[in-house]
């Protein structure tokens, strides 16, 4: 089959229209009565995917290349406004997609996940801090990675070592990494259920006898490096190859993805940029898996 981004549309196309189908009721809500929209939800979700793919940050950019190249395959493209309301009305379905197409997947059975959380950067100049409407959300933090300080929030990530996402949060940039990954868990009980004894692999920061006997009595096995004072943990030899297999997950979502670069301005705008970049990296997996590709997580078929 080849290999290529019209595939992989058609392909995720065909797969979100036939859930929609299905289960109408993961649809987004509009009133009864009205115009019917002339581009489907399943197209609208397609489209998200391919822009997050093709590396495009602006939705007006977007628009006027899908407009000069792209009406063959969407005959009905919506102005930028129309486009930006439907997809953030839109998040719960992409939130369910990406799971859904995570289970598809043969990474999907791995038995080890690996954790981290990097910067979400929303602004950089202070009178931005000072009036954003994402203020009180996104917040100062520190990235340890890149010894720099942002202002934006954090997006936690519980992946395969695939680079498949399991879970994920996003949250203000001072967010204990150890509480949210304890509630992505508790959100994700049906996956926790699946994976009996998974293995967790995680950093420094993931530290703390009540944080870890709370990873345990969920049936899970948590690996990280020893702190300073702590004698020497189990799997240690693991952690520096691992370690580069996380930062590198991020930079796929950073270099590739242009996590950083998603220009929400509001709650629901910042999510569902995240959700689409999120769900980007989950279609392309699914879909490499699909054609047999022997490196599940590259993009580099699927971004020209």
């Amino acid at each position: 089959m080849t290999n290529d981004l019209n595939t992989l549309a058609t392909a995720l196309y065909v797969k979100i229209d036939d859930t929609l189908k299905a289960s109408p009721n993961l649809a987004p809500r509009r009133p009864k009565t009205g115009i019917a929209p002339t581009l489907s939800d399943a197209e609208l979700v397609t489209l998200a995917v391919m822009s997050a793919l093709l590396g495009f940050t602006s939705e007006r950019r977007w628009l006027r290349h899908a407009h000069a190249k792209l009406t063959g395959m969407f005959p009905y493209l919506p102005g930028q406004s129309g486009y930006g309301k439907r997809l953030r009305k839109a998040s719960g379905l992409v939130l369910h997609l990406i799971r859904m197409l995570a289970r598809d997947t043969s990474l999907w059975s791995d038995d080890v996940w690996v954790v981290d959380s990097t910067p979400v950067e929303c602004g950089r100049s202070r009178e931005t801090a000072r009036r954003s409407d994402l203020a009180g959300w996104a917040e100062y933090g520190y990235c340890a990675s890149h010894s720099r300080f942002f202002w934006g929030l954090r997006l936690h990530l519980l992946c395969t070592l695939g680079g498949l996402p399991v879970a994920f949060a996003l949250t203000g940039a001072k967010a204990d990494e150890r509480e949210t990954l304890l509630g992505m868990l508790d959100e994700a009980r049906d996956v926790v259920a699946d994976h009996p004894g998974q293995t967790i692999i995680g950093d420094k920061n993931y530290y703390g006898r009540a944080f870890e006997q709370g990873v345990a009595v969920r049936d899970l096995t948590l690996l990280r490096p020893a702190r300073k004072g702590e004698p020497e943990r189990a799997g240690t030899r693991l952690f520096r190859p691992l370690r580069q297999t996380i930062e590198s997950i991020n930079q796929t979502f950073k270099g590739q993805l242009d996590l950083e670069r998603h220009g929400g301005r509001t709650h629901a705008g910042v999510i569902v940029r995240v959700l689409a970049r999120v769900l980007a990296l989950t279609a392309a997996i699914w879909h490499n898996d699909k054609t047999g590709q022997p490196i599940k997580r590259s993009l580099t078929a699927y971004d020209h």
